[in-house]
């Protein structure tokens, strides 16, 4: 059972699909996007978002300090809005330093490819209260 715009239950015919499994697929396709683009704004750098990968998650540093700052710092870089700023920025720079812009664009790239890869894995935002527990649910394999 489901619910219709005003809060009636209706019957889905068993095919309720969950918004975390939306989640995870479109963050799969904005992960093969970004990969796409950088395949056609520099076919040679494919494997820079690869190389990359890592360096966005050393904002898990946090989690030295608490879950609650540790969750802060992760959900500050885990998120698509720097990557859509990055690529004003090399949209703006692209007509006076190009290759200033590509680099731009390549970082931005890269950064949306990780945060899609990570809620494509079911690896969300990060609530306070621990790391396994996201806002696409728990994770891990023990989970309460």
């Amino acid at each position: 059972m489901g619910y219709n715009a005003v809060g009636k239950r209706v019957p889905t015919g068993g095919r309720n699909v969950k918004p975390r499994t939306i989640v995870r697929i479109e963050s799969g396709l904005i992960a093969v996007l970004a990969i796409t683009g950088v395949l056609v704004i520099a076919p040679g750098m494919w494997w820079f978002p690869f190389a990359a990968f890592l360096v966005f998650d050393l904002s898990m540093l946090g989690y030295l300090r608490s879950p609650a700052v540790g969750a802060a710092s992760y959900n500050a870089i885990h998120t698509y809005a720097w990557p859509a700023v990055l690529v004003a920025v090399a949209l703006v720079t692209g007509s006076f330093a190009p290759a200033v812009s590509l680099w731009f664009a390549l970082i931005a790239l890269a950064w949306a490819f990780h945060v899609g890869i990570d809620r494509m894995l079911g690896y969300g935002l990060k609530l306070p209260d621990a790391f396994t527990h996201t806002h696409l649910g728990w994770i891990g394999k023990h989970r309460p």
